[in-house]
């Protein structure tokens, strides 16, 4: 996968320059421009900081598939108005688990994802048993 120069393309079609993303990001202009160019490869902070600054979500920066980016629907709000996932500790978690999803076959991922649902739709019944 070549992000530099996915980088490059995105910055262009929103009609960007290097300084542009310098100022946006925080990001030395000649880093901006070794990342672009392939002689360095931005840690994941990094690619955060990129996203924000193109204004696109994370995974567009990294999506090597040969189909068409389907999008996830964000997770309903819990009882303090805040998405699971907005915090810096949730997000930890979320980052590490899709490097370990990336690295399982799809079966296993079928079937985590099937545990996972089975686990959700226990715990809302328990909630709506507690109300």
């Amino acid at each position: 996968m070549l992000i530099g120069s996915r980088l490059r393309d995105m910055r262009v079609d929103k009609k960007l320059s290097q300084g542009d993303i310098e100022r946006r990001t925080g990001l030395l202009r000649c880093y901006v421009s070794r990342v672009e160019n392939g002689h360095t490869v931005p840690a994941v902070e990094t690619l955060e900081k990129f996203a924000r600054a193109l204004e696109v979500p994370l995974y567009m920066l990294v999506y090597d598939g040969s189909g068409p980016v389907t999008t996830i629907a964000r997770p309903k709000q819990n009882g303090n108005g805040k998405h699971w996932g907005s915090g810096r500790s949730e997000s930890r978690q979320l980052q590490k688990l899709i490097s370990q999803l990336a690295k399982m076959r799809e079966s296993d991922r079928g079937l985590l994802m099937a545990m996972a649902v089975q686990t959700a739709r226990r715990g809302s019944s328990r909630k709506a048993e507690k109300v």
